[in-house]
């Protein structure tokens, strides 16, 4: 009984936190579609993305802990690195980094329907493996740090299979153009995302559970060259690992309503001269 009534709780808070996703999304969507297509009007759908990320976060109910390790303000621009374990990550990072914030996301995202097309037009997107996108989101990010708009990206470049437990090697490009254009990096740990969102096919579910995120010192790059990208993904990594916590180890497995199967005992092997 107590395992059917979890499984009965969490698809019902499934349901009310898919509510809360769609209803403010479909209220803005309008103003998103217009904006999206005015030739300066990234700052305001960004601003109705924060809004949406904030409404639907704060009627999740879940406690969120934001651990901002610098005394003061990040420097504007910069470029956000953060560790990739849920969709929520987007929404996190939306929610609580101030001003504009173009996100650096897979070129898959343009493709999901209703939303994707305005992400598309608004942020910007790279097909990892076509260097003539590679080239061009580099292009687009020189541009927006040019033009004094702070840059987010996952460096892991996909959602860790094992978030929490293992971060995956995080790639090079977040930090070839920081350093090209150079403004400081700030490490950004989301060590729990993926207890309340796991990435999970085919069954969507999500779970009551707390979140944090850290937001580690700005790590200046002026007089770093390209050779110093590997001991500057080393130092941003550790910081990112140093987020995980216990009780984000184990990712939550399918949910169920029967009782989970106990293991059988492993029987010793009998001895030869028995």
């Amino acid at each position: 009984m107590r395992h059917l009534l979890r499984y009965l709780s969490q698809r019902l808070y499934t349901v009310w936190a898919v509510f809360w996703f769609i209803v403010p999304f479909v209220l803005i969507y309008p103003w998103q579609w217009f904006f999206s297509r005015r030739p300066n009007g990234g700052g305001v759908v960004h601003s109705l993305n924060r809004f949406w990320s904030t409404f639907s976060i704060t009627m999740w109910g879940m406690p969120v802990q934001v651990v901002r390790e610098s005394p003061g303000p990040n420097p504007r621009p910069c470029v956000y690195v953060a560790n990739h374990g849920s969709y929520v990550d987007i929404m996190m990072l939306f929610k609580y980094i101030p001003g504009f914030l173009n996100m650096m996301g897979k070129a898959s995202l343009a493709r999901v329907p209703v939303w994707g097309p305005l992400f598309g037009r608004v942020y910007i997107t790279v097909d990892r493996a076509s260097a003539v996108s590679r080239g061009r989101a580099m292009v687009a990010a020189r541009r927006s740090l040019a033009a004094g708009q702070s840059i987010a990206i996952f460096a892991e470049g996909r959602i860790s299979p094992t978030p929490g437990k293992e971060l995956l090697p995080l790639v090079d490009g977040a930090f070839q153009m920081a350093i090209e254009a150079g403004v400081p990096l700030v490490p950004v740990g989301m060590p729990l995302n993926h207890m309340f969102m796991p990435d999970v096919e085919k069954d969507l579910r999500v779970r009551f559970h707390r979140l944090k995120i850290v937001f580690h010192p700005p790590i200046s790059t002026a007089g770093l060259t390209l050779a110093d990208i590997p001991a500057l993904k080393e130092r941003v990594a550790e910081q990112l690992r140093g987020d995980f916590l216990p009780e984000g180890a184990v990712k939550p497995g399918p949910s169920t309503w029967r009782r989970p199967a106990i293991a059988a005992p492993q029987q010793q092997p009998k001895s030869v001269n028995s």
